[in-house]
């Protein structure tokens, strides 16, 4: 650290020392400052290092130190107020607000010296001739810690009522205390209202609108607002992250995490800040920290989570049971240390409330990566006795109605029922669905369990049943990969069953079952011999004979109506091993229909699934969006979560892909949330979020998009989901940081991009990232980085042949030369070439239509070189006399005018801009009549026109107003000049 040996060098130091991260590292260099100010014996830097102090310890978690350098600072008001500037005295009265919050954030000052401290202030903003409108919005705050409503709405319509001055707090601020005071008080709706111009970036300051969006989301939430509440938090929460000094927000974003179901998230966020459960420096903020992290424990708790380990105070481990009991008991001893201060209950009685907050959405996505924690798995009741023992005739029947209809849930209804049956004597038909259904359930694993249900259907007197269970082990043992020995299983079986059915020893249920299944395998063995006509042509004949065999006799037998559904789909799937795209779209949706019809339509979502691929594949986006906005109607909450979140997936590109970024969104939100569930967030989840990210970007919800596609980073890999998913996420996120201001992590997140791309055959994406790298580095002030960007940038545009990115990075480059020390000739040399690309191309071009974007090129660069030598006449006299400059600027935009008249009409707009510019560089110049000539051009070139008339090729809604106010405007200034 470098000595400061005078009062400049002081105040760059405590300007650096502003821009420096919230925290202890910064109170401390705060305090050396205040140290290295004394030494200089000058009062005034004195006064300005202990209003930077203040700044400091204001903007962190030792808010509790503002108190000492505070008085020493009045005092010296007191004494010696002609040491202090006209801004140093403005900011002596503007901190009596924050030191009058810092007492009520501390319960060891009595509250006596609290009010006495808010006459004091009363006092000196009457002497100093202040309004009383931070007065009594202090008075306010007062009013309503200790719990006193009828004061503090006394105080808050005199705070409305006061005039606003020159110490009435920033809009935004004043705007959040009293959307604060109507949510406090139950008026949600008017609380959202006021916030409103904060929320929408009307008003804004240092710490907002990050405590309006953190304040907000219980009222959005109890508003039933659900997708703002989730706004709110995605950007708030982005806002608070890094800012020590907002303990309280950060609360109120674990608050609204435990009561929306994302209990794993809040966990998250108590990770981040370890030191939140311990810094003392600002006790109420640790109140409200504390009192949400009981809130997050108990919800684990009641979710069957109580025993799991959880971030809490350093120096040992915590369950979520433990970390409960101790944050209510931190937050409850330090309620009643307030309530004591202020002799009331108030303070203890509103942590209670909010400990004891139920959740006010059962689950709410969030889009980032975020998996409820599962809890231990429940076990579902039997039906009973009156004798506490389970109904086992309640629990048959029921699987039996289930089974017979085709209902969701049958498998699980035969084990609870069989589970219930251990030890009881059954006959043989109970036995033979027991085991049959169980075989079901396990899928390629039940082949012998078939055989043993068909043994116990033959033992029951049902020998077509006894076949039917035989053909459904044959089909298993096809999915388990032997289809050949299924197919001569089958045979075999068909026969039987036939014979069987011919005789009236069987019913068409059983027989039916047996066609259908022999079906199946000769359809899956057609899988396996794609182009084998012969074997499709088999598989398609045992379809049919379901058909024959079932259609126009199914009465009102659903089994029977799903076969001939399930037949039509199959005859689909044959059709699109066959080629034959569109006819096996037309079935998937007669089979699909057939099912809805039926009234089975969770069994439509397959053959809605297949439908929606194949008419994406067809090109018929229309029908695809049709199919797929069925499959999830009629899947229902039959649906498991991983075709859940590919129907959503899927619907949100078709959607996005048609325009409507705003409902593709909503599905790539749910697509995410059911990837979650499933337990897929590192695969689907990771390909979600990258799509929602950019439907997000797409609406502009910059922070939103940027929250989720860094969600989304960390998962998507080149293997799993294509190193064009992770570029594109890249490339998204540097956008979105762009747009936030970020521009040192945009570069990061562009070059991190551009360097994937580099490895590609096509190099156009690689040139443009590294163009946008070039353009955030700048805007980084890393202007040595930002010109080997551009210039990698140039290499690749020339190299691709693209002439107009070529002349923009030597463009961009020209002006990052400018900022440079005694840059300005290598700016000149680099605008000299863009101007010579320009021209090259030009001339190159094969035909007129082909010429013109490289002539209005030109004119740009020529009109931007104008600007240059123009602005650097202004910022660099140094470099070269004034006036040589001006005029080798007024050349280029002269230039830039006649290059832009060859155009035409075309380019009106381009060339009255570059004529104004002109004219102002002529007054400049001294040259008024000049000028005037220039101003009075444009105004004829816009006679006849008006404001509708801006279809041109530059032209842009207004630009004639704009133009004509701008050439009058000059003219003004021309004739008020003196002669």
């Amino acid at each position: 650290m470098s000595e400061i040996t005078d009062f400049d060098a002081l105040r760059a130091a405590m300007a650096e020392n502003s821009g420096q991260p919230e925290g202890p590292a910064r109170n401390t260099r705060a305090e050396e400052l205040l140290t290295a100010a004394e030494k200089l014996n000058i009062p005034l830097a004195v006064i300005e290092a202990l209003g930077h102090q203040l700044k400091v310890y204001n903007y962190s978690s030792e808010k509790g130190k503002m108190f000492v350098p505070f008085a020493r600072l009045l005092r010296m008001w007191d004494e010696r107020p002609e040491d202090f500037d006209a801004y140093e005295i403005h900011s002596l009265h503007w901190v009596f607000k924050w030191v009058s919050a810092g007492m009520l954030d501390q319960p060891h000052i009595p509250l006596a010296s609290i009010e006495k401290w808010l006459g004091e202030m009363e006092h000196r903003y009457r002497l100093a001739g202040h309004s009383e409108r931070a007065v009594r919005s202090a008075e306010h705050s007062v009013a309503a810690h200790v719990g006193d409503v009828a004061r503090a709405e006394r105080a808050y319509a005199a705070w409305l009522a006061a005039d606003r001055d020159s110490m009435a707090d920033c809009h935004a601020c004043e705007l959040h205390g009293q959307g604060w005071w109507q949510a406090e008080q139950g008026r949600d709706a008017e609380a959202v209202e006021l916030w409103r111009p904060v929320l929408e970036g009307e008003f804004t300051c240092a710490h907002e609108p990050h405590t309006v969006l953190a304040s907000s989301l219980v009222p959005l939430l109890r508003l039933g607002r659900l997708d703002e509440a989730r706004a709110c938090h995605l950007r708030g929460f982005r806002l608070v992250r890094a800012m020590e000094s907002m303990r309280g927000a950060y609360a109120d974003h674990v608050e609204f995490c435990a009561l929306t179901g994302n209990e794993a998230r809040g966990l998250e966020l108590l990770a981040e800040r370890p030191a939140y459960f311990t810094d003392d420096g600002q006790p109420r903020s640790r109140l409200d920290f504390m009192s949400v992290v009981a809130l997050l424990m108990d919800r684990l708790t009641v979710l069957g989570l109580g025993d799991r380990q959880v971030p809490g105070p350093a120096g040992r481990e915590w369950t979520a049971r433990e970390l409960a009991a101790h944050a209510r008991g931190e937050a409850l001893a330090l309620a009643a240390r307030f309530d004591e201060r202020n002799g009331t209950g108030h303070v203890s009685g509103r942590a209670r409330a909010r400990m004891a907050r139920q959740p006010l959405v059962e689950r709410l996505p969030l889009g980032v990566r975020s998996v409820r924690p599962a809890p231990p798995p429940a076990v579902a009741a039997a039906p009973v006795h009156g004798t506490g023992q389970p109904d086992l005739p309640a629990l048959l029947a029921e699987a039996r109605r289930l089974s017979d209809h085709l209902r969701p849930n049958a498998v699980e209804a035969w084990a609870a029922a069989a589970e219930a049956a251990e030890g009881v004597e059954l006959d043989p038909r109970d036995r033979a669905e027991m085991a049959d259904h169980e075989a079901m359930a396990l899928g390629p694993e039940g082949a012998d369990l078939f055989e043993r249900a068909a043994a116990l259907y033959a033992e029951a007197g049902d020998p077509g049943e006894a076949l039917a269970a035989r053909a459904r082990g044959a089909y298993v043992r096809a999915l388990a990969g032997d289809v050949d020995g299924a197919a001569v299983a089958v045979t075999g079986l068909y026969d039987e069953v036939l014979a069987l059915y011919a005789t009236d020893g069987t019913g068409i249920r059983q027989t039916a079952s047996v066609v259908m299944s022999r079906a199946r395998i000769l359809t899956r063995r057609a899988h396996g011999a794609e182009g084998d006509g012969a074997v499709l042509a088999e598989a398609e004949a045992a379809v049919r004979e379901v058909l024959a065999l079932v259609d126009g006799r199914t009465g009102e037998d659903v089994r029977l109506a799903a076969r001939v559904a399930e037949a039509q789909a199959m005859l689909g799937e044959l059709a699109g091993l066959a080629g034959d795209l569109e006819r096996a779209a037309e079935l998937f949706a007669r089979g699909a229909s057939a099912f809805v019809t039926a009234g089975l339509p969770w069994f439509a979502v397959e053959y809605e699934a297949r439908l929606a691929s194949l008419a994406h594949h067809l090109g018929d986006m229309a029908q695809a969006e049709r199919a797929l906005r069925a499959a999830l109607e009629h899947g229902g909450q039959q649906l498991e979560a991983p075709g859940r979140a590919q129907l959503h997936l899927q619907l949100g590109e078709v959607v996005g892909g048609r325009g409507d970024a705003v409902e593709a969104a909503e599905h790539a939100l749910e697509a995410a949330h059911w990837a979650d569930e499933a337990g897929e967030s590192a695969t689907l989840g990771a390909w979600a979020r990258q799509q929602l990210g950019g439907f997000l970007l797409r609406q502009g919800r910059w922070a939103e998009a940027a929250e989720v596609l860094e969600a989304a980073l960390p998962d998507l890999t080149a293997e799993t989901h294509g190193d064009g998913a992770v570029v594109q996420a890249q490339w998204w996120l540097g956008d979105c940081l762009s747009e936030l201001g970020e521009h040192r992590a945009a570069a990061e997140r562009r070059l991190q991009a551009a360097e994937i791309a580099r490895h590609w055959p096509e190099q156009h994406d690689h040139a443009t990232l590294a163009h946008l790298a070039g353009e955030s580095l700048g805007q980084a002030g890393l202007e040595a980085e930002a010109d080997r960007a551009y210039a990698r940038a140039g290499d690749l545009w020339r190299t691709l042949g693209n002439t107009h990115g070529l002349i923009r990075s030597l463009r961009a480059r020209a002006w990052l030369a400018l900022r440079t020390e005694d840059g300005l000739d290598e700016a000149r040399g680099l605008m000299g070439e863009a101007v010579r690309e320009c021209e090259t191309a030009r001339e190159a071009a094969p035909d007129e239509e082909s010429r013109q974007p490289f002539v209005a090129e030109l004119g740009h660069t020529h009109g931007q070189f104008g600007d240059l030598l123009a602005r650097s006449a202004v910022e660099h006299p140094e470099d070269a006399p004034v006036r040589d400059l001006l005029e080798e600027a007024l050349a280029q935009v002269a230039r830039s005018v006649e290059v832009f008249a060859s155009l035409g009409d075309g380019a009106l707009h381009s060339r009255t801009g570059a004529e104004l510019a002109a004219g102002r560089l002529e007054a400049e110049l001294g040259r008024p009549a000049d000028a005037a000539v220039r101003a009075r051009a444009v105004l004829a070139a816009y006679e006849g026109y008006d404001d509708s008339m801006t279809g041109d090729g530059d032209g842009a809604a207004g630009a004639v107003r704009a133009r004509r106010a701008e050439a009058e405007q000059l003219l003004r200034l021309l004739t008020e000049q003196p002669d």
